[in-house]
């Protein structure tokens, strides 16, 4: 989810559900040891509860970087042993960390030592030609030996090479048994699930597991968020006509984008960006995303106007 799941973004989807818990888009170590730390790392009280995603391969650093997490204010820092993409893997860190356990243990201990939020570890089921089963265990097993008490597993298989990011992401099976063998071997192990999960109702066949992680799905429908608040955790107290609802959601916005601007410089595109799917399956959502996509970027918009403008048309679920 880098540069998606930013600030700004978990601001809006926050104001959508309140009680999931968000992630930020995975920074790396040298960002933050080297970079504009404050920048990387500032977030709203609202976003909480709220886990910072690390991406890195140094314990040194990683324990500097969870340091610096927990002392911001952030509910549990993770290390992101998943992404496959070239970059991550020319920085040796990423899924291909999976081949080396004993090393992603040292990693996790030194930042287990560091902070006393909780530290977990979000992987794969494998790589490249390995044998899934054994590898994923081999995997689990040499972390939960370390502490490691909270597992994110993303149900497919990463190819290392030969396949861009967005097919590692679409073409490996889901093997969500795999992931669930887990569970049953290690009962005291949360383990959260990962992959290809688009509907509530494919959430509640997944019961086997501590938790689901949602990805794009959240992003280009954010309106799914609240129907996991309401038909998987429960919470009923959303009642009401849906597109009144998504309106004030989209309103509520507005005091942020202005308060950003003020304070930061922020351009309203960078936070509308995230807006776009908000619409998602309603009758005149076309209109609100054309607006956002092509009135956003001009100087000195209105953000107000920019969203009533945007809100026109919009009839009645598909």
């Amino acid at each position: 989810m880098l540069d998606w799941t930013d600030r700004h973004c978990r601001y809006f989807h926050r104001l959508i559900a309140p009680h999931v818990r968000l992630y930020t888009e995975m920074i790396t170590t040298g960002a933050l040891l080297h970079g504009d730390a404050e920048r990387h790392l500032r977030f709203h009280k609202a976003e909480r509860p709220l886990a910072l995603q690390l991406g890195g391969s140094d314990p040194a650093a990683l324990a500097a970087c969870a340091t610096m997490g927990a002392e911001h204010g952030y509910d549990e820092i993770n290390l992101n042993c998943g992404c496959p993409s070239d970059r991550v893997q020319n920085g040796a860190f990423g899924a291909c960390l999976m081949k080396e356990p004993a090393h992603v243990a040292d990693c996790f201990t030194a930042m287990n030592r560091a902070v006393d939020i909780p530290v977990t570890i979000k992987c794969r089921i494998g790589i490249d030609d390995c044998d899934e089963r054994p590898f994923l265990e081999r995997f689990v097993s040499t972390l939960a030996d370390s502490g490691c008490r909270t597992f994110i597993i993303h149900a497919r298989k990463a190819w290392l090479q030969g396949l861009s990011p967005k097919e590692n992401r679409e073409i490996p099976p889901l093997r969500y048994d795999l992931a669930a063998e887990i569970k049953e071997r290690y009962p005291h192990l949360t383990v959260v699930v990962n992959g290809g999960i688009r509907t509530t109702e494919q959430i509640k066949t997944l019961s086997a597991f501590d938790g689901v992680m949602i990805g794009r799905e959240a992003y280009q429908n954010p309106w799914f968020l609240r129907e996991i608040e309401e038909n998987v955790l429960c919470h009923t107290h959303f009642h009401g006509d849906d597109i009144a609802a998504r309106k004030a959601v989209a309103r509520a916005m507005v005091p942020y984008i202005v308060e950003q601007g003020r304070t930061y410089g922020t351009p309203v595109k960078s936070i509308t960006r995230h807006m776009i799917g908000l619409f998602h399956g309603i009758s005149g959502g076309k209109h609100w995303r054309r607006t956002l996509s092509t009135e956003a970027h001009k100087e000195d918009v209105d953000a107000r106007g920019l969203i009533e403008e945007a809100l026109k048309n919009l009839r009645a679920e598909r």
